[in-house]
C-alpha cells in the first residue's frame, strides 16, 4: 500500500524535474543546441510518468484508506499541483519546438524573455516550502506569478502587432509570439498551483480574485490579524453566479461577530444592489436582515462581509422538525411578513410584469427543456393556443390591471431564504438582491412554488408541504381582503404561472418539470378564457397547488 510520504516524495521529484525543464529551455533559448533540445524532449515522458504515478497514488490513498477530510484536501492539492507541473513541462517542450521555425534563433534576444523565466523559477522554487509550511502568503505570491507573466506577454503582444502592421517578417514575429504565449500559459498553470496550495491550507477551493476580495473586505470591516487566522468555508454558489462563504475565526482572531460572518462575492451590479437592499431593510426593519460589516468594489466585481444569522432555513424546518417547532416557525414567518407588508404599504397602484419575467427567462427555459414551447393545434373543434399566444394574451390582461398598492417585497422569497432561529424566536430574511417596492403577490407566488418544487415525494412530507402552502395562501388572501384587493386571484394566477414556468429551468427531472409547465399553461388558459366577465370575478383554480 502506498504511503502518504511516497506521494510527497514523488511530488518533490516532479517539482525538481519541472525546474530542470524550465532551466533547460531558458538555456536553449539563449544558446540553442541539439544536445539541449534532445534532453528537453527526452524528459517529457519521464515527467508524464511521474504525474501519472502521483495521480494513481492519490486516488489509491483516498479509495483504500478512507483518510480524514484534512488529508483528503492535501491529496487533492497534490494531485492538482502534479497536473499543472506536468502541463508547465509540456509548455517547455512546445517552446523548444517553436525554435525550429526561427531561421536565426538570436532574433529572440531582441525580446525581453528573461524576466518571465525569473518569475517562473522563483515560484517553482517556493512550491515545496509553501506546501510544507502551509504558508498562505507564499501561496498568494505564487498565484500572482500569473499577473507578472500576463504583463510580459501583453508588452510583447503589443510590440509584435505593431511590427506586423509596419511590414515585419510575419513568420518570425508569429513564432516569437507563440513562444511568449506558452510562457504566459505557464503562468495560468502556476495560478492553479497557487490556488491548490491555498486549498490545502484553508480546506476550501477559492480563486485568487475571491481571496483578495475577502482579504480587502475583512480589512475594511476592521479585521486586524493575519488572513491566516480566519476559518473560511464555502457554503454555496448561487444560480446568479455569486459565491457565498462563511468566515469564522481561529483562536482569538477578531472577526466582527464571534459566531462568524458571511462573505459574498460576485458581479458589482448584484452585490451593490444587495448592499443597497440590506441598508434599506436595516433602516426600516432592524434585526430582520443581516448587518453589513464590510464592502469592497473592484472594476467588475464586488464583495461584502455581512452578519451570520444563526438558525435553520424554513425548508429544513419543514423536512426535519416536529410539528410543534414547524408551526411556531410558520407563525413567526406569517407575522413577520404581514408586518412588513403593513408597514411598507403604499396606496399607489403598481404595474406588474409577470409575463415579461417569463419572457426574460425564455432562453434559459428552452435550453434545458427545448420542447417547453407549445405550438397551437386543434383537438376536435377546440383550438389549443400556443405558448406564445397565451403569453401575449396574459400580457394584454396584465396591461389592463394594476396591483392596488405596493409593499417592500423580498424579491426572491424562496423557502430557503427564510431563516428561523428557535432560541431567539425570530425569523430573518437572506439573499435580498431583488428586493424592491412591488406587488406582494410576487413574494407569495415564489414562496408557494419554492415549496411545491422541493425534491421530496414521500406522501407524509408532500402533505406537510401542502399544508404550509395552503396556510400561507390563506394569510395572503386575508391581507388582500383587509385592503380590498379585488384582483388578488387574477394576479395570483399570473404570478403562479410565472413562478411555475420559470422554475422549470432549474428542474432536470423532466416529469416534474413538465408538471410545472402544464400548471403554468392551465393558469394562462384560465386567464385568457375569462373575458368578458369582470376580472374581479376571476377565481384561482382550486387545485392548482395540489401535490
Amino acid at each position: 500500500m502506498h504511503t502518504f510520504e511516497g506521494v510527497e516524495e514523488n511530488l518533490r521529484f516532479l517539482i525538481v524535474e519541472t525546474e530542470n525543464q524550465v532551466r533547460s529551455i531558458r538555456a536553449f533559448l539563449g544558446r540553442p543546441s541539439r544536445e539541449t533540445y534532445e534532453r528537453i524532449i527526452s524528459k517529457d515522458d519521464y515527467i508524464d510518468n511521474l504525474k501519472a504515478v502521483i495521480e494513481s497514488m492519490c486516488f489509491t490513498r483516498i479509495h483504500s484508506q478512507q483518510p480524514e477530510q484534512k488529508e483528503i484536501n492535501k491529496i487533492r492539492s497534490i494531485q492538482t499541483i502534479g497536473v499543472n507541473l506536468e502541463r508547465m513541462a509540456d509548455f517547455c517542450v512546445n517552446i523548444a519546438r517553436q525554435m525550429g521555425y526561427l531561421d536565426d534563433p538570436a532574433i529572440l534576444n531582441q525580446y525581453e524573455y528573461e524576466p518571465a523565466f525569473d518569475l517562473i523559477e522563483k515560484s517553482l522554487n517556493r512550491i515545496r516550502p509553501v506546501f510544507h509550511d502551509a504558508d498562505l502568503a507564499g501561496a498568494l505570491s505564487i498565484c500572482k506569478t500569473e499577473y507578472g507573466l500576463d504583463e510580459i506577454y501583453k508588452t510583447c503582444f503589443d510590440r509584435i502587432m505593431n511590427e506586423l502592421e509596419t511590414g515585419g517578417d510575419a513568420r518570425r514575429l508569429i513564432t516569437v509570439l507563440f513562444i511568449f504565449r506558452y510562457l504566459e500559459r505557464i503562468g495560468d498553470s502556476m495560478l492553479n498551483v497557487g490556488e491548490a496550495l491555498i486549498f490545502n491550507i484553508l480546506g476550501e477551493r477559492i480563486k485568487i480574485e475571491q481571496f483578495e476580495a475577502l482579504q480587502t473586505t475583512l480589512s475594511k470591516s476592521g479585521f486586524k490579524e493575519s488572513i491566516g487566522e480566519i476559518d473560511f468555508q464555502y457554503i454555496w454558489g448561487t444560480r446568479s453566479g455569486c459565491r457565498i462563504g462563511r468566515v469564522g475565526q481561529n483562536s482569538a482572531a477578531s472577526i466582527p461577530d464571534a459566531q462568524g460572518s458571511i462573505f459574498k462575492e460576485g458581479t458589482k451590479k448584484k452585490i451593490a444592489r444587495e448592499k443597497k437592499s440590506l441598508e434599506r431593510w436595516n433602516r426600516t426593519f432592524p434585526g430582520l436582515t443581516a448587518r453589513i460589516y464590510g464592502y469592497n468594489e473592484e472594476s467588475q466585481s464586488a464583495s461584502m462581509l455581512v452578519e451570520f444569522l444563526p438558525g435553520c432555513t424554513l425548508d429544513e424546518c419543514i423536512l426535519s422538525t416536529d410539528d410543534e417547532i414547524l408551526q411556531n416557525a410558520l407563525f413567526l414567518f406569517h407575522q413577520t411578513i404581514l408586518e412588513v407588508w403593513e408597514a411598507s404599504r403604499k396606496a399607489c397602484p403598481v404595474q406588474t410584469d409577470y409575463m415579461d419575467q417569463i419572457q426574460a427567462r425564455w432562453e434559459s427555459i428552452l435550453r434545458l427543456h427545448p420542447d417547453f414551447c407549445r405550438q397551437s393545434c386543434r383537438i376536435n373543434n377546440k383550438t389549443i393556443d400556443s405558448t406564445q399566444t397565451l403569453l401575449d394574451g396574459c400580457r394584454s390582461v396584465e396591461a389592463e390591471i394594476k396591483a392596488p398598492f405596493s409593499v417592500l417585497i423580498h424579491g426572491d422569497l424562496n423557502v430557503n431564504n427564510v431563516v428561523y432561529n428557535h432560541q431567539r424566536q425570530r425569523v430573518h430574511f437572506i439573499d435580498l438582491n431583488r428586493s424592491r417596492d412591488f406587488d406582494y403577490i410576487q413574494d407569495v407566488s415564489v414562496f408557494l412554488v419554492s415549496n411545491f418544487r422541493m425534491p421530496v415525494f414521500e406522501t407524509k412530507f408532500r402533505e406537510r408541504i401542502y399544508r404550509v402552502m395552503n396556510d400561507f395562501l390563506r394569510h395572503a388572501a386575508s391581507f388582500a381582503a383587509k385592503y380590498d384587493d379585488r384582483t388578488f386571484d387574477l394576479r395570483m394566477a399570473l404570478a403562479l404561472a410565472r413562478s411555475f414556468y420559470t422554475s422549470t429551468r432549474f428542474e432536470t427531472n423532466s416529469v416534474f418539470a413538465r408538471e410545472m409547465f402544464l400548471r403554468a399553461h392551465l393558469l394562462m388558459e384560465k386567464i385568457t378564457e375569462h373575458p368578458p366577465r369582470p376580472w374581479e370575478d376571476f377565481q384561482l383554480p382550486a387545485h392548482v397547488l395540489d401535490l
